[in-house]
């Protein structure tokens, strides 16, 4: 009976969502209707079950192709330990309204009210500035989904107010022509859809079709959604095949346009992100040799399916590959797979940073040829950490393989983490892993900035950090990864049942969890807890990285404070029981010892260099605490390091010490001046 109910209230609310879509004008009508009946129907469902399911508008045909792994959704896990909690605090208290600030500062918010005609002017700053304002609204609901602000909400009811002026009546979106076609920046001309390559007419809604669903599942209104749709039934009628056949020249509109498929069921959504992946190295209909971007630099150079090896701008790619990786899980498409399989491991055996990041090229801030990886000229993109980490989700919701959550880990704690200071508002642009305390790296600016003209890295943090939480659990059937080990309380669905959990730890600092069952009644579930890469003596998938001993750290497990054997299978420990209930309990123990890592031999910029790691983090030494200089300092290669942690540094941190040499997690340096800083620690050989 409850299934029958919940399944008409999904069928009913589909209805009246699809109603409203072809009826804008009953806008208000719909909306208070609907919410109506979303109490109504909430009251039935909640009467005839324990829990609520979780509900999604395109979702009630079960023949509908997805990921065989599902992540749980961000907003059924809380995240609540030491080391993230404060982090995301001060994404939400910081970070978030000072992005907002800085957009109104820079008339990035402002270009919209005169596009509308809210307000007289002209255009303000670079032609993609309407992208960095679309970022923070994602971000911006993604904390509205968790955290009530009803300042928050009137802010963005009044943001969204002026974007939906913006709109052309036919429903195009970009104040930079709107304005004064005549005066738009960086010449982008009267001429709509006329340089793809460049203009970022399609990157930018890509983006305000990610912020339209967040907000739209946040507060159930359609203002912006109705916007993002009008627009994407416009780009539908012009680019496809028969119509314009040109690529996007920054790849993200497939992003956006796989997630309106997901919340409207639209197919035709579907199909034109499809049409966009397909269409890039595809020489019939447009140009794929001729221009500044063209070619490699955007992946246009041959098809996807053909492509072997990871090439051009790093964050192009990297949402390519994601977005690539969605269409074939949506549509049963194999064609990628070999080519998306190719490319992944010339990445990470190849081309990928000790800290996760990508891209050694500041030329074009993209990848260079293989084992090319200089450090102190390394751009690894903040906004290029993102992808690739976006790109590995989906990899491993596809496929489960434990080689893509390593990675992601070992990008988040590194690469992506050390992108924003710990106050929140500054940032660095590249991250790289040398700095001798004077070159101008980030942007102009020696050290972390407040901002910058092309700030589309602090606006990509401030949604990513908010849907953490959604990476640290996945379900299949009746399973339950567990990727990520922070602090957190979690309502996990397996079918029509309900698993409530806490996990506790001290991670990355030390390499206990515990893991406690919180419902009464008891559940069938098979626990697959995994074990880190670097515990299993692993830096990476391939030999790019290795460890310099054949330390193998200890994995112990117990259930309900009785050891178990930790057989270790495709990287995760398993666990099955048919009544887990309220109080049971698993322990893991990962041993954390200091490890020294050299890069495979053809990576000349690290012969005669070693790494420092502990866990998840990858260590660098600062002048700061080396004060005779870090990088013509050596290091004996037999060197003995200790580990402690330090509470009054740095608002608490681990750090690696020896005789010669003092090291801080990678991610917390630049925070005490500018001075030399070094991942690669030059080495004394033994004798």
């Amino acid at each position: 009976m409850k299934n029958k109910i919940s399944y008409l209230f999904l069928e009913w609310s589909q209805i009246i969502f699809k109603t409203s879509l072809k009826n804008p004008g009953q806008l208000h009508l719909t909306s208070l209707f609907f919410k109506c009946f979303m109490v109504s129907g909430l009251f039935l469902i909640v009467s005839c079950q324990d829990k609520e399911p979780q509900t999604n508008l395109a979702a009630t045909n079960s023949t509908i192709l997805d990921y065989p792994i599902q992540p749980v959704p961000f907003t059924s896990v809380q995240i609540r330990d030491q080391f993230w909690t404060p982090r995301l605090e001060t994404n939400r208290k910081v970070t978030l309204p000072y992005n907002f600030k800085k957009c109104e500062e820079t008339g990035r918010i402002r270009n919209f009210a005169i596009a509308g005609g809210m307000e007289e002017g002209q255009f303000e700053g670079i032609y993609f500035n309407d992208s960095d304002v679309f970022k923070v609204i994602e971000g911006a609901s993604y904390s509205l989904q968790v955290h009530d602000d009803p300042e928050l909400k009137s802010y963005l009811d009044d943001l969204i107010t002026k974007i939906a002026a913006a709109q052309e009546e036919d429903g195009y979106l970009y104040t930079n022509r709107t304005i004064d076609p005549e005066k738009a920046a960086d010449g982008g001309g009267t001429k709509r859809w006329t340089n793809l390559q460049t203009y970022h007419e399609l990157y930018n809604v890509g983006h305000l079709y990610e912020a339209a669903v967040a907000h739209y599942r946040a507060t159930g209104e359609r203002t912006l959604l109705d916007v993002a749709l009008k627009n994407a039934d416009l780009v539908e009628q012009v680019f496809g095949p028969g119509k314009n056949m040109g690529v996007p020249g920054h790849q993200e509109i497939e992003l956006g346009l796989v997630k309106l498929y997901r919340v409207t069921g639209e197919k035709k959504y579907l199909d034109l992100a499809k049409f966009f992946i397909d269409q890039r190295g595809n020489a019939e209909g447009h140009n794929t040799t001729e221009g500044k971007y063209a070619g490699k630099y955007q992946q246009d150079h041959v098809p996807l399916a053909e492509q072997k090896e990871a090439v051009g701008h790093a964050v192009r790619a990297g949402y390519f590959y994601a977005a690539a990786t969605d269409i074939a899980a949506l549509t049963g498409e194999s064609a990628y797979d070999e080519a998306l399989d190719k490319i992944w491991n010339n990445i990470v055996h190849q081309k990928i940073y000790l800290t996760g990041g990508i891209g050694a090229e500041p030329r074009h801030e993209g990848f260079g040829p293989n084992y090319e990886l200089p450090n102190a000229t390394a751009y690894t993109e903040t906004c290029a950490a993102i992808a690739l980490m976006l790109w590995n989700q989906r990899m491993f919701l596809k496929s489960g393989e434990v080689k893509y959550i390593d990675v992601f880990e070992r990008t988040l704690y590194n690469g992506f983490l050390s992108g924003v200071s710990f106050e929140g508002n500054t940032f660095f642009y590249p991250n790289p892993l040398e700095a001798d305390g004077f070159t101008k790296f980030n942007q102009g600016v020696c050290g972390r900035s407040p901002w910058f003209d092309c700030s589309c890295c602090p606006v990509n943090v401030v949604r990513i950090l908010p849907s953490l939480p959604g990476y640290i659990y996945a379900t299949k059937e009746n399973e339950i990864f567990v990727n990520l080990y922070m602090g957190n309380k979690a309502e996990i669905a397996l079918g029509d049942q309900y698993l409530q959990l806490s996990q506790t730890t001290n991670y990355p600092w030390d390499g206990q969890v515990k893991i406690e069952v919180l419902n009464t009644p008891t559940a069938a579930a098979v626990f697959k807890l995994r074990v880190p890469g670097w515990a299993r003596n692993e830096v990476m998938d391939g030999d790019l990285y290795s460890y310099t001993d054949e330390h193998k750290p200890a994995v112990s497990i117990m259930v309900n404070g009785k050891s178990v054997n930790p057989l270790i299978e495709d990287g995760y420990i398993t666990l099955e029981k048919h009544n887990w209930q309220r109080n049971d309990k698993i322990t893991l123990d990962f041993e954390m010892p200091i490890r020294k890592v050299i890069s495979n031999e053809l990576v000349t910029t690290n012969k005669g260099k070693m790494a420092l790691e502990r866990g998840p983090l990858v260590f660098c030494a600062e002048e700061v605490d080396n004060p005779k200089g870090i990088l013509n300092s050596l290091v004996p290669a037999d060197e003995v390091f200790e580990y402690s942690y330090e509470q009054d540094l740095l608002g608490g941190v681990g750090k690696i010490t020896s005789p010669t040499l003092s090291a801080i997690p990678y991610y917390a340096w630049a925070h005490r001046g500018n001075g030399e800083m070094a991942v690669w620690l030059n080495k004394i050989p033994v004798q």
